[in-house]
């Protein structure tokens, strides 16, 4: 795995809940914001049901692409809870029961953790355990795939472990710059964005174009250093090139 990849997870928030409306999702905010303040970005995020062979599909694509994957939902102990034997399908390995995981459940329950609370440590085979400090119940590590409760209260203080043990340290922040044009098409700022971007590639441009009364485009610049600020400085000179008026905003 390349560098920027693991700097770099995908988020895949399951259970047909999220998709039918009877919950919103709280998870992919939370998630983007812990990675922003570890100079993290988010590669991609996705909804998907309970249905066993979408989450297979699903899984089957992430276990091939190797990028570390944030996945939150379908890891209890009921028949709609999917995520454990997808994954495990999609990867083509058994179910284990990992006796640490039992441990933890028994260390909760006692015997009230059998018969079924211990299914909530069928794992698939390799997988390492993700330790829940709020009622002991653990999720799981697969090949680059980090398995978590649904509910925030439990997942997020877990996310919290991953990220300190299983990702780069902290690096330093994006770095965004946004200005504003008024009263011009997006269709003239397409050839200098292309410019500044043949120039410099390790930033990222975007436009976001406003229509009706307070029509406006916002054009961006992000990256890492201090080329954001060499291409931004471009732009804007492409820009005032051009016949463009445009004045900096603070953030898009």
């Amino acid at each position: 795995m390349d560098e920027e990849t693991a700097y770099c997870p995908g988020l895949m928030v399951i259970g047909d809940e999220i998709l039918s409306g009877r919950r919103a999702d709280a998870h992919l905010p939370h998630v983007i914001g812990r990675l922003r303040e570890r100079g993290l970005t988010l590669a991609w995020a996705r909804f998907v049901g309970d249905d066993a062979e979408a989450l297979i599909g699903q899984f089957t694509q992430t276990l091939a692409e190797g990028r570390p994957v944030l996945c939150f939902g379908g890891i209890g102990s009921t028949p709609d809870d999917r995520t454990r034997q997808a994954l495990a399908r999609a990867a083509g390995v058994a179910l284990d029961r990992h006796p640490d995981a039992v441990r933890e459940i028994e260390s909760r329950f006692g015997a009230q953790a059998w018969p079924i609370r211990v299914l909530m440590a069928d794992w698939p085979q390799g997988s390492t355990m993700v330790p829940n400090p709020v009622n002991r119940i653990p999720g799981f590590h697969f090949r680059g795939h980090f398995a978590l409760p649904g509910f925030p209260e439990l997942a997020w203080p877990m996310l919290e472990w991953v990220l300190e043990h299983h990702f780069p340290p902290c690096r330093p922040p994006e770095i965004l710059r946004c200005l504003r044009i008024e009263g011009v098409a997006e269709s003239l700022v397409v050839l200098p964005m292309r410019r500044v971007a043949e120039r410099f590639p390790q930033v990222r441009l975007a436009s976001l174009p406003r229509l009706g009364s307070d029509a406006h485009i916002l054009l961006s610049v992000r990256g890492r250093g201090v080329i954001v600020e060499s291409a931004f400085e471009s732009l804007c000179a492409e820009l005032t090139g051009a016949g463009m008026a445009w004045r900096s905003c603070p953030d898009g």
